[in-house]
């Protein structure tokens, strides 16, 4: 039994290097280039490793006899000096030849991302301007928790946060870049694959960190448009009773629904809420009775979350608002 367990280890490790959310699964560029990269490094490691075992088994076993002056400086010179510098000097060429790739501009959309505890704000056709203000909020198409991007296409993300560092990371699209208070920080990446990738906030950030998750959905062309383009459509449904019940209660004060009277800039733009896969940033799957908890039990379900629970609220009421949020596509 104590053998076919250890037999099936090793294919359980190799499990765990697939899914949406591993570096050992590339499908973008940058996470190709990386994971080469791992791949050099380790065997560079291995190779100073295994020379460092040889000469010790070397110098206590086979050869244990006293060694002169003149042996132990070759030995210091060559295996201390050369062999480090040649390995370490080939690894750094290695490393530096990836940067070109890393920092060829973009050809595709420019989408801005920014950090703010505990969800991600997400504006596409950003304008290239500095400072965090304008490339950050404010301007282009909203949305919140997910990203959209054409699949072979180098696009670009302005990355900033307003409040502390974040981390952004997707890891089998490209590496982590930080999100900073008053900067800006670029990231260009080239998805490969199709698909829906994780992403997460890979810097501790406060008492929802591990909470502060978001998608990417990789898909063509045609499609990112059409997501985009439905993206900076105001909602439907405004007959709904829903929706005089999210105005009435407040809601609007944090949360947009453009075409509607609600225009808070606080939280995550909803105007489109159902149309993402996941609710609030990506610790729910997306449908309206998860949009009812979420609401009367906001602190239960992200602990740390700075959106008050109402759960004040008639039971009929948060039906109601859920049932509208989550007809919105």
């Amino acid at each position: 039994m104590g053998r076919r367990a250890a037999g099936l280890l090793p294919l359980v490790l190799l499990a765990a290097c697939q899914g949406p959310q591993s570096t050992f699964a590339p499908a973008g560029l940058e996470a190709e280039r990386v994971l080469g990269l791992f791949w050099v490094m380790l065997a560079g490691a291995v190779a100073i490793w295994l020379f460092v075992m040889a000469v010790s088994i070397y110098a206590t076993r086979a050869n244990s006899t006293t060694f002169s002056d003149k042996a132990g400086n070759r030995f210091i010179l060559w295996g201390g000096v050369a062999f480090p510098v040649v390995v370490l000097t080939a690894l750094l060429v290695f490393g530096l030849r990836l940067m070109p790739d890393f920092r060829a501009p973009a050809d595709g959309p420019r989408i801005a991302v920014s950090g703010e505890r505990f969800w991600w704000r997400v504006h596409y056709n950003a304008p290239d301007t500095p400072g965090v203000a304008k490339a950050l909020s404010g301007e282009g198409v909203p949305s919140a928790n997910e990203i959209w991007l054409p699949v072979n296409r180098r696009s670009e993300l302005l990355l900033g946060s307003p409040d502390v560092i974040h981390s952004f990371w997707v890891p089998n699209i490209a590496g982590k870049t930080d999100t900073i208070p008053g900067r800006v920080n670029r990231l260009v990446v080239e998805p490969t694959r199709l698909g829906t990738f994780n992403g997460i906030c890979a810097e501790f950030c406060g008492t929802a960190h591990a909470q502060m998750l978001f998608r990417v959905r990789v898909v063509t062309q045609e499609e990112f448009d059409a997501r985009v383009a439905a993206e900076a459509a105001p909602a439907t449904l405004l007959d709904h009773p829903g929706r005089l019940v999210f105005e009435r209660s407040g809601c609007g004060a944090c949360h947009a629904v453009r075409g509607t009277q609600s225009t808070g800039e606080v939280g995550p733009d909803l105007t489109h809420l159902a149309a993402r896969l996941t609710l609030g940033a990506g610790i729910l799957e997306m449908n309206p009775d998860n949009i009812a908890r979420f609401v009367a039990l906001t602190e239960h379900e992200k602990p740390g979350v700075e959106m008050p629970a109402f759960s004040m609220l008639p039971p009929e009421d948060i039906r109601q608002i859920a049932d509208w949020l989550g007809n919105l596509r």
